[in-house]
């Protein structure tokens, strides 16, 4: 990835930050993008300590605005887009779908999905002057698979890979190829929280998976590199799980 472009949303923690810091590790210049400006600026901090590129950008991905300056931000400071990986998205506590509240609702649709297609709105504007480009969208496996008392968040996730073949076929002829990954559950500060306030059980989740472990961060970023390489090439609008095994179950 010796100097491509990559934006990464949501980048401050978790499977973000892992995309961020191994693009930067195998050469990337690298966007930081997350609405935690602080936490952001952390991860370029750490790049830019081990001797590569990057940026930070307060971004909130509900956001047109603020996702059409993160772009704009991006090409005038490196002047292309190579690479982009919408990660950005919230978890809500297990809610029955008649007791969940409409506030809720919108909020999980604004930033799962929404702030995926209002990505990708920019990003391909972007890509489609250059005639290049890779996009890989963070579903789930709960993009893949229902869940009670998760039905906002698996409706997202769910829409995430209608986008994303959607868009996968519409721009495949113009030298940009989209694609999604989806996670099981992967050790990040979220699923750890969910953990601490009994919202998920570890033990529940670890033996539910036929690999009896959770996922880690780093195995989702490889999957991610390898989807925005030329490895990938004849790979167009594929949702890859990479989730242990529990979605073939």
């Amino acid at each position: 990835m010796i100097d491509q472009v990559v934006f990464v949303t949501g980048g401050a923690m978790g499977m973000g930050e892992a995309v961020a810091l191994l693009a930067a590790e195998r050469g990337a210049k690298v966007v930081v993008a997350d609405v935690n400006e602080v936490a952001a600026q952390t991860v370029a901090d750490k790049i830019k300590s081990s001797g590569g590129e990057a940026i930070a950008i307060k971004c909130d991905v509900s956001s047109a605005s603020d996702v059409k300056a993160a772009i704009d931000r991006t090409v005038a400071e490196y002047g292309r887009l190579d690479a982009a990986f919408n990660n950005a998205g919230i978890m809500v506590p297990m809610t029955d779908t008649a007791d969940l509240e409409e506030a809720i609702y919108d909020r999980v649709l604004d930033i799962n999905l929404k702030g995926v297609w209002l990505c990708m709105k920019y990003e391909l504007q972007q890509m489609r002057k250059q005639g290049s480009g890779a996009i890989v969208n963070n579903s789930s496996i709960g993009g893949l698979v229902g869940a009670p008392g998760r039905s906002a968040y698996h409706a997202a996730k769910h829409g995430v890979l209608g986008l994303t073949k959607s868009s996968a076929i519409e721009y495949a002829p113009q030298g940009i190829r989209i694609n999604a990954v989806c996670p099981g559950t992967i050790e990040t500060p979220m699923v750890d929280t969910m953990f601490r306030t009994g919202d998920l059980s570890q033990q529940t989740t670890t033996e539910g998976a036929p690999i009896k472990r959770l996922g880690k961060a780093n195995e989702i970023a490889e999957a991610v590199l390898w989807l925005f390489s030329p490895a990938s090439s004849f790979v167009i609008g594929q949702p890859i799980s990479v989730d242990g095994g529990l979605s073939i179950q």
